[in-house]
Parts: structure tokens; C-alpha cells; sequence
């Protein structure tokens, strides 16, 4: 068998993405441009979004995140009454938790992990000859300990778990986090890297039930308060593969995720812009949380994607904040 740097230096010229001329679907100009004006390009003359050349990345201007500051803080105000412990994380996790947490049977499609290089002096070398000759670098490039974080709740359960069974009341959790999912698209409300925040509630089933259903209602109400045209929607998530579509039938037959859709992109394919989910033991096995009287716990959540929220507000009432309308602007800031 050949070594690393022997394969290495048998790889022809050929092989490198310039020499070959493959499209590059992480750029954006490889992907569909057709239909002019989209709102992706009226966000970025408008200068709200900045394009970095890489699909479903961008930079986020003042102004942007102005408004996403907002929602954050509207969204702390109406779960001020949930007693939730606040907690913040990185936007990576222990790969250890992240293969525990089962991820890659079910979507890993969308995972994104985070590797380094791994060599010495002689291989930085066949690097840097590699990128002198628009080759593949990568060679060199090992995995780390550490998983870019798919949704914000996912660091919460080992947490959780570490502290022995749930209070009778269970467990309310503030999260909020940057996540990544690889899902290269110009659509500019599916970023490879965005926010999200949540609420996540471990219990049992009936409390687990009842937080969800109480906070579709709250945030349905915060959404009309902002003006915006939605709906809820019995919905299931990307599942990979064959077996996934057969989980994503199971999924909706049990109505275990809810979606609140916002027409953003389009009218026919409206934007999720919040998500309610019932998990039901799922997490609670995974990770051996127990409830009160010792069984095993249920877990959901209510998640709030910040950029879509933000989005959704720029396209149904411009780009020019000060020209909203009075009440939505006073929804936003007038308590803050």
C-alpha cells in the first residue's frame, strides 16, 4: 500500500478542479441563475446581504442585524414567563455528542464537520504545492473533535443529562445558536450558516404536548403582531435516503413537527420560518434523561430562525425600515 505522500505525489495534474473545469456546487455562479432580480439580488443591492461567492453564505449588514437584535429581544419578552434557564453555546459540538446524538443516520446529508491539518513539514510542502497548482489540498485535512452545530438544541440534552433526573416541573432551556447545514441554494433564506433561537422543553409527554401547543398559539400571535401573511402546516424534516422518506411519513403521521410558513421566496413555496416539534422520547433515550418519577423523559421544542424572520419582514415591507408600518415598528423596538 502507498503512503499518504506517496499517493500524494502520484496524483496527476489532471485531477485538480481547474485542469478538469468541474462546476463547483459550493459557488454560486455554478448554480441556476435564471430569473432576474430574484430577491437574493435585491437583498444584496440593497446591501442588507453580502455575498461572499460561496452559495448560502453571506455577511449581514447594520441594518440586518438591527432588525435580527429586535426579534431576538421580542422573542425573549414573550417567553419572559417560562422560567427557562439561559443557555449559550459555540456553533460546534463535541463529536462524541454529535455521533451519540444519531445525526448522521437521518440527515447526513446536511452535517458539516470541522477538520485541521494534520502533518509535518514535508506535507505542508506537497500543500502548498497543491494550491500553487489550483490542486486539491485537502489531503492533509483530518478530522477534529469538534461538529459544526446542526440546530440549537442539540448541545442542550447532554447537558441536561448530566444532572440526574427532572424537577416535577421538568425543564424549560433558552438556546440560542449558529448553525450550519449543507444546503447550498440561492435562496437567501436557506444559509449554510444562520441562527436560530429556541425554546426546549423536557418533561413528560403531557407537558411536552402542552408547551408546544401553547407556544403555537404565542407565536402565531407574534408573527400577526409583525404583519406578515402565514400559516401552519403539518410538516416532517429532510430525511436522507429511502429510509428516510419512510421516516418523514411516520414523522407527519404522528404530527410531531408543525411549521409556520411564511411566503418569503414565493407564494407557492412559502419559508418555514418557525417550527414546532415534538420529539417525543427520542432524545430522552438517546441520552438517558429521566423524568421525575424516573422514566424516561420526552423532549420538544419551538424554534425561531432568525434571518428568515428578519428576511420575511424586508420583503413584505421593504427595505427602507423607517417606512414600515408604525405598529410593527413599535412591536420591534417600543418595549426594547
Amino acid at each position: 500500500m502507498n503512503s499518504p505522500t506517496a499517493q500524494a505525489s502520484a496524483l496527476p495534474h489532471s485531477t485538480s478542479r481547474a485542469a478538469t473545469s468541474q462546476p463547483d456546487p459550493w459557488r454560486e455562479a455554478s448554480l441556476d441563475r435564471s430569473g432576474v432580480n430574484t430577491l437574493r439580488d435585491q437583498l444584496v443591492a440593497a446591501g442588507l446581504l453580502i455575498p461572499t461567492g460561496v452559495a448560502g453564505l453571506f455577511g449581514r449588514s447594520q441594518q440586518l442585524e438591527r432588525v435580527i437584535d429586535a426579534l431576538d429581544a421580542l422573542i425573549t419578552r414573550l417567553g419572559a414567563d417560562q422560567q427557562a434557564e439561559v443557555l449559550r453555546f459555540p456553533p460546534a459540538i463535541n463529536r462524541a455528542d454529535f455521533e451519540r446524538s444519531e445525526y448522521m443516520k437521518a440527515f447526513p446529508q446536511l452535517a458539516g464537520t470541522v477538520h485541521s491539518f494534520c502533518g509535518g513539514e514535508h506535507e505542508q510542502q506537497r500543500v502548498l504545492q497543491c494550491l500553487d497548482r489550483a490542486e486539491d489540498w485537502t489531503e492533509y485535512q483530518k478530522p477534529t473533535y469538534v461538529v459544526m452545530t446542526p440546530a440549537a438544541c442539540y448541545p442542550v440534552y447532554p447537558v441536561v443529562a448530566t444532572r440526574g433526573p427532572l424537577p416535577p416541573e421538568g425543564r424549560v432551556v433558552d438556546v440560542l445558536s449558529w448553525c450550519f447545514r449543507h444546503e447550498p441554494s440561492l435562496d437567501p433564506t436557506r444559509m449554510q450558516l444562520f441562527r436560530m433561537r429556541e425554546f426546549v422543553r423536557i418533561g413528560t409527554a403531557a407537558q411536552v404536548l402542552a408547551f408546544r401547543s401553547e407556544w403555537i398559539t404565542r407565536a402565531k400571535a407574534l408573527i400577526e403582531s409583525l404583519l406578515l401573511p402565514n400559516t401552519l402546516d403539518l410538516a416532517n424534516d429532510p430525511f436522507f435516503g429511502r429510509g428516510g422518506r419512510i421516516a418523514a411519513r411516520s414523522q407527519r403521521e404522528q404530527s410531531l413537527k408543525f411549521e409556520l410558513l411564511i411566503p418569503v421566496e414565493s407564494e407557492e413555496k412559502p419559508t418555514a420560518c418557525l417550527s414546532f416539534n415534538y420529539h417525543s422520547d427520542h432524545f430522552g433515550q438517546l441520552w438517558s434523561i429521566q423524568d421525575s418519577d424516573l422514566r424516561v423523559a420526552h423532549t420538544g421544542c419551538v424554534g425561531f430562525g432568525l434571518e428568515r424572520m428578519a428576511i420575511a419582514l424586508f420583503k413584505h415591507h421593504g427595505f427602507d425600515v423607517g417606512q414600515w408600518p408604525v405598529s410593527v415598528r413599535e412591536t420591534l423596538w417600543s418595549s426594547a
